[in-house]
């Protein structure tokens, strides 16, 4: 995980500038299978989750939260998946843990047309703990 919020300050306004990038968590063929740019990006412009062909996009005001949960059942834990309870999306590749992002109005993401809308969106990223607490900074600075 990379992070870094350098702070440009003058005397009527203070402006901060986010970027976070994690890696998914998981064997290195995986990580290989799913492309060089899997995982999550967080900056300026928004929230972007990658996971071989699958895409998550929102703008930072969408973000409400997030937090680290797991361990995950191995019968769950790999893949994508769409919980049938809330609609909820899953991007896994461990059952080691992860971090559940939620948004304030649902996105896109299982499929490319939109019709089915999340809530929020799980990712087994390494490092869960210390993502869910960057995106907490940033939805408390916004």
């Amino acid at each position: 995980m990379t992070t870094s919020e350098p702070a440009a300050v003058s005397e009527s306004t203070v402006v901060v500038h986010h970027r976070l990038h994690a890696e998914f968590a998981g064997p290195a063929w995986l990580r290989r299978i799913l492309g060089p740019k899997a995982g999550l990006e967080l900056d300026a412009t928004g929230l972007r989750v990658r996971f071989g062909p699958w895409l998550v996009e929102t703008p930072l005001s969408n973000l409400a939260g997030a937090e680290a949960t797991g361990p995950y059942s191995p019968l769950r834990a790999f893949g994508v998946r769409l919980s049938l309870a809330d609609r909820g999306l899953t991007f896994g590749t461990t059952t080691d843990g992860g971090v559940c992002l939620r948004f304030r109005e649902p996105v896109r993401g299982i499929e490319p047309w939109g019709r089915i809308r999340h809530p929020g969106l799980t990712v087994t990223v390494s490092e869960p703990a210390l993502v869910a607490e960057a995106i907490n900074r940033v939805v408390a600075a916004s």
